[in-house]
């Protein structure tokens, strides 16, 4: 049976270009240490340099601006805790639609001030001015506000610059959470207005492991990992430079007209998937109906729950999912839908990336219909 994998908002397999940089540099068999002052050690150093202006340049940043990082959950780690060291006694703001990292990182080290979304997932920008103000006249200060770029279930984007703009004016760091946006949507750091900008490779074709985090210029924080003076000493440890490499190739990859053509390309394919799934009833789309990712489709579907869906997609030779890729294991409700006011446990996540082909829309949309039908039959 051919095997249709359209969960690539989850991970997407390694671009050719990322599998030939990585194995490029592993075959040169060098043992390096970009720290060093020897040949082997400065062969490391210009890599790595090599794929932090790559980075840099796909975020629209300067590249002494980049840290990188082991994924975008370390690059959100790093993010809050040095947000929380500059102001250990404030206040996090965040939207309950926040990925599960920026959520739990936020609450163990204190208080989190809660902002809503509307029924599409998307924060209003009034929200998290009148949470701001709220701590303010009750003396509470604020570490770090927190607005993703895009959701990474329903793929709803988010009133960024508004956030920022409000943000601005009470003096308050904005990070922004653009892991799912990134590689599907143009990311420039000083358009955005953030303080922080964390991003991840693998959602677009670059390699699992490879992250980064994007500073404003004068901005310093004390780092999540100590013991070390590397990246300028804002993380410790001894770099991976291979998952570098793979990520500024990645990057690299998508530069020109490469991303605005990879988005026409996944706004058609979306767009057939979305027809052939409203086409059963009972189902229906999560999220903003216009203000979305070119590639990630939730689906809300009455009748059935997300397992036995996931399932018998899987026998039919379908890869997808439900929920966010960090709640899989548990197939628990999503906290995305239920701020938004959706059913939580009936939902499906389908997206598309840079290797899908019509034939993996064309099998989605043979075997759904039977798979929903079939489920709710039993239940009658």
């Amino acid at each position: 049976m051919n095997r249709h994998y359209l969960d690539h908002a989850s991970t997407s397999p390694p671009r050719p270009e990322v599998v030939a940089a990585m194995a490029g540099w592993l075959e040169l068999g060098v043992a390096a240490d970009p720290g060093r002052l020897h040949h082997e050690g400065q062969l490391g150093r210009a890599a790595l340099e090599e794929a932090r202006e790559a980075i840099a340049e796909f975020l629209a940043i300067k590249a002494n601006r980049v840290v990188i990082t082991s994924g975008g959950t370390e690059a959100v780690n790093t993010a809050v805790w040095g947000a929380w060291r500059a102001e250990p006694h404030g206040a996090m703001v965040l939207a309950d639609v926040e990925h599960s990292s920026v959520r739990e990182a936020s609450a163990r080290l204190g208080r989190v001030e809660r902002v809503a979304v509307d029924s599409a997932g998307r924060i209003e920008p009034g929200a998290v001015a009148e949470a701001l103000d709220h701590l303010a006249a009750e003396g509470t200060a604020v570490s770090l506000v927190h607005c993703q770029l895009a959701n990474h279930e329903v793929g709803t984007l988010q009133p960024v610059q508004e956030v920022a703009e409000v943000c601005r004016r009470r003096r308050a760091l904005l990070h922004v959470d653009a892991c799912a946006a990134a590689g599907h949507v143009a990311v420039s750091v000083e358009e955005l207005g953030a303080d922080l900008v964390s991003v991840s490779a693998h959602t677009f074709g670059g390699p699992a492991g490879a992250g980064a985090l994007a500073i404003r210029r004068g901005l310093r924080l004390e780092p999540l990992l100590v013991g070390g003076e590397q990246e300028r000493a804002r993380r410790a440890g001894l770099e991976n430079i291979a998952a570098a490499i793979g990520f500024g190739a990645a990057c690299a990859a998508l530069s020109g007209t490469r991303l605005s053509e990879e988005q026409e390309i996944a706004r058609r394919q979306l767009e057939r998937l979305e027809k052939a799934a409203v086409a059963v009833s009972g189902v229906s789309r999560l999220g903003h109906p216009t203000l979305h990712l070119p590639h990630l489709l939730c689906l809300g579907v009455d009748g059935v729950e997300a397992e036995p869906v996931l399932l018998g997609l899987d026998r039919a030779g379908i890869a997808c999912h439900s929920g966010s890729s960090c709640s899989s294991e548990s197939l628990a409700p999503s906290p995305v839908l239920e701020a938004m006011g959706a059913d939580a446990e009936r939902s499906l996540r389908l997206s598309v990336g840079w290797p899908t082909t019509d034939a993996d829309v064309e099998a989605f949309a043979a075997a759904f219909a039977p798979v929903v039908e079939g489920l709710r039959a039993l239940g009658r």
